[in-house]
């Protein structure tokens, strides 16, 4: 998140459900990791941001995911070549 975004962004990017989201959010926003802004027009808006702090994780993360990409792909490639050597 470079940027502040809104609700419905975030519904949109993560595909989870609402409900589910804003419980995320909360915890998030509690830990001190997302800032919640209420923007004041009609209707209100909510926008969400990082705080510097989850900025300092976005580099850990980001490892973290290439990290899990490396590993579920070797997993796939181990399930395919089993099924493979299953079907000989």
């Amino acid at each position: 998140m470079d940027r502040p975004l809104r609700f419905n962004r975030l519904l949109r990017l993560s595909g989870a459900d609402s409900k589910t989201l804003s419980r995320v959010l909360r915890q998030l926003e509690d830990e001190g990791l997302v800032r919640r802004e209420v923007i004041s027009t009609r209707p209100f808006a909510v926008e969400y941001s990082l705080t510097e702090q989850a900025q300092e994780l976005r580099p850990v993360i980001e490892e973290m995911r290439r990290w899990g990409e490396k590993w579920i792909d070797l997993e796939a490639e181990a399930r395919e070549l089993a099924g493979v050597i299953d079907d000989a």
